[in-house]
């Protein structure tokens, strides 16, 4: 049975949520619960135990042309051309010797799905792109053009001559980060954009006809209002997107809001609970579907028919996960790895300089990893399920951990229902209601253990 830890998500003598915003919940554990490892093991050895026939493929591009004031990203802007030009050649290196450890099982590899995420992958030149994709498929193996093929990019790197390199070379789903229509809603979140480069780029993108265009946009931004949301929930609306991402505005440390950030908190969760709503209730009645906190799909579109599987779901983190690059992480089984990790501008380029230095052979062993134990799975399983529309299936997690989940984890599923946050559903099947969905970013740390609690409180921001 797994290990009952307080709960994070009621506060002391109170049996009232602290706030609906404790945490994105994207991938479990968090980041910062990783620690660096001395002679970390043979990636040879530690992909030997795992399937290699339903690969997914991330590459990780810590670029941007600018930072964003809520941003808390790896990323680095401004990099000037020798920089990216040296990045590339050392993902080479990295991808050459992480498809030896690989193939030392003997077996072949397959692909089932790619990534290049950041960072703004788009920051490269059009030349970088073609470069990266050949690392992808020439040196890993990756047949991108058969494939689900997400890329991240911007309004400012959204060109013809990026955007043709990607069509070419078969990418499926081009996602936009946009976050407001409105350029004063912009200007407050540290991002300065114009409406009219925004409409350009989405104007290429849309040309372009990928299978899935996706829009992020975001909300509780300083002065946001139902109005002013609704003005950019139908700028999006008007392109038609298969998808439509709705973030909340969060202010993390070291980020440029941090600084200038003084709202009341409940006044805060307030306006974003409340806009949440709005923005929720308005897609839905546009035609979307709701298939996480976050994640809206446009009903009939090529972004509902391939959510099986093999797609690019917004809690993917099952086994298999091969990370390229610097920041990128990799799942197995019983272990995740990735590399140093950090946020502060010094530190980020710090990184970035030492992983291009890295000597190849440096590559062949795990360097920044945290243990998963039977615990772990099983808390890292009820998140993909419950935080996702689809839910949690009994039966499922019966046949995989030999028993239920509010058996392993009473105390949250009693506070879930007594919140009237779950449902039961056909089949046994386990699901957030509307108002549970609107409460994910405050479910989900529920489920965290004590040990990545600590290894989360301990962690310096840097």
């Amino acid at each position: 049975m797994a290990t009952t830890v307080p709960l994070p998500l009621v506060s002391s003598g109170s049996s009232e949520p602290e706030t609906p915003y404790k945490q994105y919940v994207y991938a479990y554990p968090h980041q910062k619960s990783y620690r660096l490892q001395e002679n970390g093991p043979l990636l040879s050895d530690l992909w030997s135990r795992e399937r290699l026939d339903a690969l997914s493929l991330y590459v990780h591009i810590p670029f941007c042309e600018m930072r964003c004031g809520f941003c808390n990203l790896f990323t680095r802007t401004g990099a000037p051309e020798d920089v990216t030009r040296a990045f590339l050649g050392t993902l080479e290196r990295q991808a050459r010797v992480t498809r030896e450890a690989l193939e030392a099982k003997g077996e072949p590899l397959r692909f089932a799905l790619a990534a290049f995420g950041g960072g703004t992958p788009t920051y490269l030149t059009a030349a970088e792109l073609t470069r990266l994709s050949d690392i992808c498929e020439n040196v890993m193996g990756a047949d991108l053009a058969a494939v689900p093929w997400s890329v991240e990019t911007s309004p400012a790197t959204a060109t013809a001559d990026r955007i043709a390199v990607l069509k070419e070379r078969g990418a499926t789903r081009l996602s936009i980060g946009v976050q407001s229509f409105i350029d004063s809603e912009a200007r407050a979140a540290v991002r300065p954009q114009k409406r009219s480069q925004v409409e350009q780029a989405l104007a290429r993108l849309k040309d372009a006809a990928f299978p899935v265009l996706n829009i992020d946009l975001i909300y509780g931004i300083d002065g946001q209002t139902e109005e002013t949301f609704r003005v950019s929930l139908d700028a999006a609306l008007s392109w038609e997107p298969e998808e439509i991402y709705l973030y909340p505005l969060y202010v993390r440390p070291l980020t440029g809001l941090m600084a200038r950030h003084d709202k009341d908190g409940r006044v805060w969760d307030e306006q974003r609970l409340r806009l949440y709503r709005y923005g929720r209730d308005h897609l839905l009645s546009a035609g979307y579907e709701q298939t996480s906190m976050r994640v809206f799909r446009r009903v009939g579109s090529a972004a509902v028919e391939s959510a099986d599987e093999t797609s690019i779901s917004e809690y993917n983190q099952q086994a298999g996960m091969v990370g390229l690059g610097v920041g990128a992480r990799s799942f197995t089984t019983d272990l995740h790895y990735t590399t140093d990790y950090a946020v502060a501008v010094p530190e980020v380029r710090r990184i970035i300089d030492d992983y291009i230095a890295t000597p190849t052979d440096q590559f062949r062993r795990v360097q920044w990893a945290f243990t998963m134990d039977d615990d772990e799975r099983r808390r890292m399983y009820v998140l993909q399920g419950l935080l996702e529309s689809g839910g949690l299936r009994r039966g499922d997690y019966r046949s995989r951990f030999g028993s239920t989940p509010e058996g392993d984890f009473p105390d949250q599923f009693a506070l879930l229902a007594e919140r009237d946050w779950t449902k039961d559903g056909e089949r046994d099947l386990l699901r957030l209601t509307g108002e549970g969905m609107a409460w994910a970013d405050a479910i989900g740390p529920m489920f965290f253990s004590a040990r990545v609690n600590d290894a989360m409180a301990s962690y310096q921001d840097r």
